[in-house]
Parts: structure tokens; sequence; C-alpha cells
């Protein structure tokens, strides 16, 4: 496919732009930080313009796009003021979703968030595992904004019945250079009880962006996407019962199984996490 990936210098944008390479796609990086040279185009997604006519091909490189798959934005809550992140997020989404529907566009994959879900977790989830089933409990500025894509995109895909959304509700992303730190969570279940001890590592992520965009039907559906297990050591039905202890665990759990439940993205989407901070390296 020939693709318009935004956001392709960050964290996980740069390790879903090497997996659709690597997989023979045609891929666009649009982003404001980037190496000058081909397969890079500087864009600023706030304005309407830019990307519009950025969908609609980039010169000696592509005439046109089939699919889009959209990262680029503030990336987390507190990296920037409130009003900043909802300007920012909130605009570029609607940009890139509308830029590719006016260009004849059908397949968008993106960015949604594990904070849709309730985090911090200051206030208990309603059920362990936490599932896509629920209401989002957005938390932050951040989190609401990813609310509100989420609504736009079920409401798109209703004028159109043609086009295909994907919100792939990502953990907090992780890098293997970044597991020498995980030892430091271990002595303390409350300091990543932030998201239910999770994490996706970066390398899966791209994995469900490629899944997404070889299997995602037309219409809208959200897909939490995790690790297969925790940041922790210790038995995750161990830790639910010691940090969250008046709420209801709905199934077994075995060992240090996730506690963000993937078995939605794992059924439609036949995504399957491959990487564990626990892997020998």
């Amino acid at each position: 496919m020939r693709i318009a990936l935004t956001g392709g210098s960050g964290k996980l944008g740069r390790t879903v732009l090497a997996r659709l390479r690597a997989e023979g796609h045609h891929v666009i990086n649009f982003d404001l930080a980037g190496n000058r040279g081909a397969g890079f185009v500087r864009i600023d997604l706030t304005d309407f313009g830019q990307v519009v006519d950025a969908f609609s091909g980039v010169n000696d490189q592509v005439d046109g796009f089939d699919a889009v798959v959209h990262l680029g934005a503030i990336p987390a809550p507190g990296l920037a003021p409130d009003v900043a992140t909802f300007h920012n997020n909130m605009l570029s989404s609607y940009n890139v979703f509308q830029a590719a529907r006016r260009n004849g566009i059908k397949r968008i994959v993106y960015a949604s968030s594990e904070t849709v879900l309730g985090l911090p977790f200051d206030v208990d989830p309603p059920y362990i595992p936490v599932d896509e089933e629920y209401p989002a409990r957005p938390e932050s500025t951040y989190s609401l904004v990813k609310h509100l894509e989420e609504q736009m995109a079920v409401e798109l895909v209703r004028w159109d019945p043609e086009l295909s959304i994907t919100a792939l509700r990502f953990s907090n992303v992780m890098d293997p250079e970044d597991y020498a730190r995980f030892d430091d969570f271990q002595a303390d279940a409350t300091l990543r009880k932030w998201n239910l001890w999770g994490y996706i590592d970066g390398r899966d992520g791209a994995q469900a962006v490629l899944k997404a965009l070889q299997t995602a039907p037309p219409g809208f559906e959200r897909f939490i996407i995790a690790a297969a297990d925790t940041v922790m050591r210790r038995p995750s039905a161990e830790l639910a019962d010691e940090v969250f202890p008046n709420v209801r665990l709905t199934r077994l759990v075995n060992g240090t199984d996730t506690l963000l439940a993937i078995d939605k993205a794992r059924r439609l989407l036949g995504y399957s996490p491959e990487h564990s901070w626990q892997d020998p390296r």
C-alpha cells in the first residue's frame, strides 16, 4: 500500500515506519521533525490546507495514498498546557480524518490511548481486566481528546459507510532499552498501578498497526493494544487483590498476564504480542 504516516519520527512512529517499509509498503513520514530526504515531508497537522494537499500526493515520491496511519500528536498528558494539548491534538485529528476523506482514502488507523479507560485509576476501574466494553472515563485533557476522536470517528463512518477507521488504544510504549528500569517497579506495587502495570513493546505496537491495515473492515472499531504480560514479576491477580481490593476480577488471570484485555484485538485483528520485557536479551 501507499501509506501516509503522521508522527513517523516519534517513539512509536519510528518503529511503525520501519515495520511498514520492511513489509514492502511505500510510506511517507509526515511530521514536524525528521531527517530531510526521500520519504519525509515536514508538515503542520493543524493546518488543514497542508494536510489535504499532502494526502493528495508528494511530488516525485507518490501519487496519492491508499491508507493513513495517524500517530502525530502531543503524545501524553502534562507535556504541554491543557489548552495547547486540546487545540493541537483535536484539530490535527480532525484535519487528518477529513483530509483523508477529501482525497478518497478509505482506510485510517490511528493512535487512541489506554488513558480513555480511566487512567490513572485513582478511581477504581469497574472491573479487572479492563476492556473496551465500558464507557470511556477520560481523566485528563489529553484523554478527553482521545475520547472525542473516537466519537468523531463513529460519526464519520456513519456518514461514509465505506470508510474504515481503527482506533488502537496503545498502552505505555516501551523500547528494549527501556526495560532495564523495570526492576525499579518491583518493590512497590503502587508505582505502576496507574495503568494496571501495563505496557506495549513498540515492535508489537507496529504489528497491531500492520494487522489493522490488513484486516479492518469498513466501520469503526477500538482495540486495547498491550503486551501479553505486565511490567511486574509478581502474579497479576495478587497485584489486583492488593491494590484494588474492591474491584471484581472477571476471570482467572494466570501468572503475569496483562490486566489490559487484548482479547478483542487477538480475535478481530489477529494481533499476537511477540515481545516481553522478560525475554532474554
